[in-house]
Formats: structure tokens, C-alpha cells, sequence
């Protein structure tokens, strides 16, 4: 109803939800970690399945949360689209241009090229620190019977510095794809780029969003519920594998 400026007031509103949006999603880590320090501290069974019912309903507020951001981003991304646009002077984009076309299909690649490098990116900094727990198992003594302390902090560290270098080759992608686009063909075929990042970008942060939690809450029913003959058979099996792929799902690429 009112254009451009509409969006921008449309993602506006959604972002003045920000308080009850981070609330939601601080909901989940906070009933996983509580999980965590109950299995640690070896405390009743009944702990453990109450903290994992919270996980599982912490799950889905999370995607709920998720959901306002990647439509407050979306709106965001369409007002900022929409003053370049008028910025660099462009009437009409004609999708039937090859030029378009093709930059629109070069756009709508790019969100899944990024969140493949993400998902590798977790692939890798896992690996590493599985390799690092393997070291420690080997090599100081005591610690598999429980009487020597782990070297936790080498872990973190791990982590954190694959989280800051594995990010280094996605924005790089993120940042010169439109440049390049813009400089060596034109603010026509760089707005059809951007279109086609938008549109399948928003699908795709959706689906990992969803399917992330989705897949983590099937391995809780199983575990809780007992459902499909409870831990240990092989749809069990299979929705752990689902969960392994779930986590950085939700919890990387999908919000990426």
C-alpha cells in the first residue's frame, strides 16, 4: 500500500519484537546446557528427562524466534534493494533479459554456497576437536579412569578459532559477489543478483531453521517417549545422524 516505504516500516515493526524474539531463542541453549551440567553431575534420570523436555520445547521456540528474524531480515533486505535501486538510477528490470536471468540464478546459488561452506566449516572444527580429545585420552594419564582433569580449555580454543577462520572464505563470497557483479556488468544484472539472494536465501534460512529443529526434537521423542522401540534400534540410530546434521542446521547455516 505504500511501497517502499511500507516495507520499511513492515520490518520496523517486526524488529520491535526484538526483546521477546531474543528471549525465545536465549530459552533453548539455556534448558540444553542445564541438560548438560545434570548428565555431568550425575544426577537422577528424572533431571535429564525433565531437562529434555525443555530442550525439545526450547527447540521450537527457537524456530519461532528464527522465524521473525529471517522476516525482519527479508524485509530489510528488500528496502535496502529497493534504494539502490533508485540509487543507481535502475526504471526497470526485465527478468527476461539473459543479463537478469542469469545474475538472478547466480544470486539464488549463492545463499546455498555459503551455507555448504558453514556446514563444512562445523564438519572441520568438529573433527578437530575430536582429534584433540583422542590426544588427551592418550596421553594424560588418569584420565580415563576419571582421576586426572581434561585440558578443556585447548577445546575452546579450538572452537573458537575455527569459528572466526572457517568464517574468512563465506564472507569473503558474501562480500564480492555484488561488488564484482556491479563493477564488471552492471547495477541491472546486480539487482537481479540481489533478488535472487533474497528469495531463495529466505526459503532456505526457513527450511534449515525448521528441519534443524524438527530433526533434533524426533531423536527427544524417541529418547523420552520411547516411541519407534525407544534408544538403541535403527530409527533411533537414523535420527541421531538427523540430529548430527540438525544442529548446525539450525543453529549455523539456517540463521547465517
Amino acid at each position: 500500500l505504500a511501497g517502499g516505504y511500507g516495507i520499511a516500516l513492515s520490518a520496523v515493526g517486526m524488529l520491535s519484537t526484538l526483546g521477546v524474539t531474543l528471549a525465545t531463542d536465549a530459552y533453548g541453549p539455556i534448558a540444553d546446557n542445564a541438560g548438560g551440567i545434570a548428565e555431568m553431575a550425575e544426577l537422577e534420570e528424572r533431571v535429564r528427562e525433565t531437562t529434555d523436555a525443555l530442550d525439545a520445547l526450547g527447540n521450537t521456540t527457537a524456530a519461532t524466534g528464527k522465524g521473525f528474524a529471517i522476516g525482519s531480515a527479508v524485509l530489510t533486505s528488500l528496502s535496502l534493494l529497493t534504494a539502490f535501486k533508485e540509487k543507481a538510477q535502475v526504471d526497470v528490470v526485465d527478468i527476461t533479459d539473459p543479463v537478469v536471468l542469469a545474475s538472478m540464478l547466480f544470486g539464488a546459488m549463492l545463499p546455498f554456497l555459503f551455507a555448504a561452506l558453514t556446514m563444512l566449516s562445523v564438519q572441520k572444527a568438529a573433527g578437530a576437536i575430536i582429534i584433540e580429545v583422542r590426544r588427551q585420552f592418550a596421553t594424560i594419564e588418569g584420565l580415563r579412569e576419571g582421576t586426572a582433569d581434561a585440558d578443556s580449555d585447548k577445546c575452546v580454543a579450538i572452537s573458537t578459532q575455527s569459528s572466526v577462520e572457517e568464517m574468512i572464505l563465506p564472507g569473503v563470497y558474501a562480500v564480492m559477489a555484488p561488488f564484482c557483479i556491479g563493477i564488471l556488468i552492471g547495477p541491472k544484472a546486480l539487482t537481479g543478483m540481489l533478488g535472487g539472494a533474497i528469495a531463495s536465501g529466505m526459503m532456505l534460512a526457513i527450511m534449515m531453521s525448521n528441519a534443524g529443529g524438527a530433526w533434533d526434537n524426533s531423536k527427544k521423542y524417541i529418547e523420552i517417549e520411547g516411541a519407534c522401540g525407544g534408544k538403541g534400534t535403527d530409527t533411533h540410530k537414523a535420527c541421531v545422524v538427523g540430529d548430527t546434521v540438525g544442529d548446525p542446521f539450525k543453529d549455523t547455516s539456517g540463521p547465517a
